[in-house]
């Protein structure tokens, strides 16, 4: 009788991870062969929206493959890159992250469905952007003062931004702890909704990213107040900043970067890297974002994944205060 061959259980469990490993990896050398799903957790108009088309198309270029934008806001950002966590990590499916939706949401909702500490692999870092604090251009408060005696006097005024857990939220809670003004947020779906809002008169404060809004306030529609920043904006050099104004220390300078699910190849991360870096160092891009209020500025993967855990730790020591 032939003796029977038999291989042991745990080299069979080998070579079953070596083909899973082998195949990762031949994939991986030859990514990226087809389109690349870009994911903007926030709707069409805003900020990320600009930031993620603008570097996206020259991505594209670089790569020689389709970038295609597509935005699904909601929940603070959390139902666009929650899809970005569930993706398959091949890197055909990438997500503009920020400082709302990977340090900032899980301190202030209940429920999440994924930890941006672990669910993602971070790719590059694109920037930072100024917040503004304004008004409708036909309200009689003419600065920050007179927004705080009008708050005090009225005590419930409200006050839009983007969306609950978003920076402008952050910028929002500080700024009502720092003065004692009682204002009311409200959230909305995203920078353009709320500036529709302001500019047919629904709501008169807002904080937003100063991209959405630079355009409405340089045609006279939005009264600037102030900048949450640490610096004075180049784009408005005569807006003070909120510290300027009297609160001493006041600082909030929001930053995104790209995200990918968990667990991408080191070859694939490289790959988007270098094309993120080629498209904010290109001419055009660079002018175009730092021509809407944005600071183009990209990174290695590590330096996002300092950033990311360093501001996690950060925000929740603040996110208490949050609605």
């Amino acid at each position: 009788m032939a003796r029977e061959r038999r291989t042991h259980p745990f080299l069979g469990l080998l070579i079953v991870a070596a083909c899973v490993f082998l195949g990762r990896d031949v994939r991986a050398a030859d990514y990226p062969n087809k389109l690349i799903r870009f994911i903007v957790p926030y709707a069409a108009g805003g900020t990320t929206d600009l930031v993620a088309r603008s570097v996206g198309q020259k991505i594209s270029e670089v790569l020689k493959q389709p970038v295609v934008i597509e935005n699904k806001g909601g929940a603070g950002g959390n139902i666009g890159m929650d899809s970005v966590a569930k993706a398959s990590p091949d890197g055909y499916t990438i997500g503009l992250g920020a400082i709302s939706t990977n340090a900032l949401n899980p301190h202030i909702y209940k429920s999440m469905a994924f930890d941006p500490r672990k669910d993602f692999t971070p790719i590059s870092k694109l920037g930072t952007s100024t917040i503004v604090l304004e008004v409708s251009a036909t309200s009689p408060i003419k600065s920050v003062s007179d927004l705080v005696a009008a708050a005090r006097k009225n005590p419930g005024m409200p006050y839009g931004t983007p969306g609950i857990g978003t920076s402008m939220n952050l910028a929002g809670v500080l700024f009502t702890q720092m003065t004692g003004a009682e204002l009311v947020h409200v959230p909305y779906r995203g920078s353009s909704p709320a500036l529709t809002d302001m500019l047919s008169g629904t709501i008169e404060v807002m904080f937003d990213n100063l991209p959405a809004s630079l355009p409405h306030i340089q045609a006279g529609k939005i009264r600037a107040l102030a900048v949450t920043g640490a610096a004075r904006s180049a784009f408005l050099p005569d807006v003070p900043t909120l510290a300027e104004t009297g609160l001493k220390g006041y600082a909030i300078d929001p930053w995104f970067g790209v995200y990918g699910p968990a667990n991408l190849s080191k070859q694939v991360v490289e790959t988007l890297n270098k094309a993120i870096t080629a498209a904010l160092a290109d001419p055009e891009v660079k002018g175009k974002l730092t021509a809407s209020g944005f600071s183009p500025n990209g990174s290695s993967a590590d330096e996002l994944a300092e950033l990311t855990q360093a501001e996690y730790v950060r925000l929740g020591e603040v996110a208490a205060w949050l609605t």
